[in-house]
Order: C-alpha cells, then sequence, then structure tokens
C-alpha cells in the first residue's frame, strides 16, 4: 500500500452508523413502556380502570334522583356530577401516581442504572413516560366516557368550546402531573415503599380536591389547602366541561375560573419540571 492510496482505503472503512434522533427514540421507548405498562395487569386494574369503577359505584349507590347543582333546585344525575371528577382523578392517577410508582421501583430494581449505561438519551427516556403518560390516560378517558353515556345516560357536551376546554385541561394536567410524578418518584427510599408513600398523598388530595364530595361544601381550610395543588383545579375545569351553567353559582369564586385554571397548572408543570431536573436519581440513594 503507497502513501497515495492509503487515504482512499481509509475513508472506504465503515463509519459507524448515528444512533437516531431524540424524538424517534422517545417514540419508540413509548411504545416499550405501553407494552409494559398494559402487562402489569394490577396497574392496569387499580390506576386504569379505577376512575371507571368509582364511577360506577357512586352512579349505582346514589341513583339517578340527581345532585342539586343550583339555587333554583335544578337537578343531574349524580353519574354526571361526580364524572368531572373522576376525570380529572384518572389523569392524575395515569400521571403523577402511575410515574412516581414505577419511576421508583426501576430505580430500585437497578434498571435506571442499566439504562443509563446505554447511548439512550435521557431526553428519551422521558419523552417514553410522557408518551405511554398520554395514550393510557386518552385510552382511560375514553373507556370512562363511554361508559358514562352508555351505561349511566350521562349528557355528555355537544358544544366545541367545551371540547376545548377539556382538551387544554386534559394536557395541562397531564403534563404538571407527569412532570410532578417524575420529581416525586425520588421520594421513595425503595421500590417496595413507593405505592405506601404516594398512594396516601393522591388519596388525601382526592377527598379535598372536590372528587368524592361537593367542593363547596368542604371546610373553608380545606377548600383553601386544596387551592394549592393542581387536582382541585383540573377538577374544576372538568366541571366546567360536563356541568350545566346553572352549576356556576355553587362555585366557590362564582365562576370556572379558567384563566386561573390554566395558570395553576402551568406553573405546577414548571415547578415539577424544576424539582425533576434538581432531584432526579439513576441510581437508589445508597449506591453512591
Amino acid at each position: 500500500m503507497t502513501a497515495a492510496t492509503a487515504p482512499t482505503t481509509r475513508s472506504e472503512l465503515a463509519r459507524p452508523e448515528a444512533l437516531p434522533g431524540t424524538l424517534h427514540l422517545g417514540l419508540v421507548r413509548a411504545r416499550l413502556e405501553l407494552r409494559q405498562y398494559f402487562r402489569e395487569r394490577d396497574a392496569v386494574v387499580f390506576i386504569f380502570l379505577y376512575p371507571v369503577i368509582m364511577l360506577a359505584i357512586f352512579a349505582t349507590v346514589f341513583g339517578q334522583d340527581g345532585a342539586r347543582v343550583g339555587p333554583d333546585g335544578g337537578t343531574v344525575p349524580f353519574a354526571q356530577y361526580f364524572l368531572p371528577g373522576m376525570v380529572a382523578t384518572g389523569v392524575m392517577l395515569s400521571s403523577f401516581q402511575s410515574l412516581a410508582i414505577t419511576i421508583a421501583v426501576e430505580r430500585d430494581e437497578g434498571g435506571l442504572k442499566r439504562l443509563r449505561g446505554t447511548p439512550l438519551p435521557a431526553a428519551a427516556y422521558f419523552l417514553g413516560k410522557v408518551g405511554q403518560v398520554l395514550v393510557a390516560s386518552a385510552l382511560q378517558l375514553a373507556l370512562l366516557l363511554a361508559v358514562a353515556g352508555l351505561l349511566f345516560d350521562v349528557a355528555l357536551p355537544t358544544a366545541p368550546d367545551r371540547w376545548f376546554t377539556f382538551a387544554w385541561v386534559f394536557l395541562l394536567g397531564t403534563a404538571a402531573g407527569s412532570v410532578l410524578g417524575v420529581a416525586f418518584s425520588s421520594v421513595p427510599r425503595t421500590g417496595r415503599s413507593a405505592s405506601a408513600v404516594v398512594t396516601p398523598v393522591v388519596l388525601v388530595l382526592q377527598f379535598v380536591s372536590g372528587v368524592f364530595f361537593m367542593y363547596d361544601a368542604l371546610p373553608t381550610w380545606m377548600q383553601q389547602i386544596a387551592s394549592v395543588f393542581p387536582l382541585k383545579w383540573m377538577a374544576q375545569g372538568m366541571r366546567s366541561v360536563f356541568l350545566p351553567d346553572t352549576y356556576l353559582p355553587m362555585e366557590v369564586a362564582g365562576s370556572w375560573e379558567h384563566p386561573m385554571t390554566a395558570l395553576v397548572l402551568a406553573v405546577w408543570a414548571v415547578v415539577g419540571l424544576v424539582l425533576g431536573v434538581r432531584t432526579f436519581r439513576w441510581t437508589r440513594r445508597d449506591a453512591g
């Protein structure tokens, strides 16, 4: 081999292929996350079907006599009254609770450490988690609305502006719940304790945020606590979608407060993102 031909020979050597883009890897990771999610039957039952089961229980126990919705004594079926809260809690379960528990378990079992040692970008991993949450939440809500409409005769909205409100409350709520779930996943010390740490937080928020009770009937101090957290605003935003405007006087502020709902959910999304970046760990605390 002569010096003149050496450069040509080197240029013909096979070059390693570049990795796909982060977005493409995120989509691939999302498909993998979805397969793993639906293989966990307990997760599907207790997270995916929980709002559906709770709506069925409330509608069956209280019947179709109706819940009070306005000063004039107008009523809507109990199933319709509880539907907004079930939609909001479904989003929270599929985003915050699901991610906080599963990421803690993956960290405890060493899955995150092994994943960190691969060429997969960290952003692709988180995109996969968000993609899994979006798809699971959408399927969950589609099933919930189908059950409400077909089995309990809930009159679903037909006005486009109501579905537009549904869309932005859903997206902002999912975003806030997802990043907060990632951030909170660092709180449990082990994967075994994750469910015990995360579930009580979700249950308390459900009870004080107007999911199981009429929000205006709760004590003032409880309303003030709930108004700090996103679930209250998700439930209120969803009430503006599924309840008639005759319910408006029963809201604490006397309005649906759409701008405040968007602001609070957006702020929590930013707070969760900042906390997640600062506190997320790929390994257990005792791993060094």
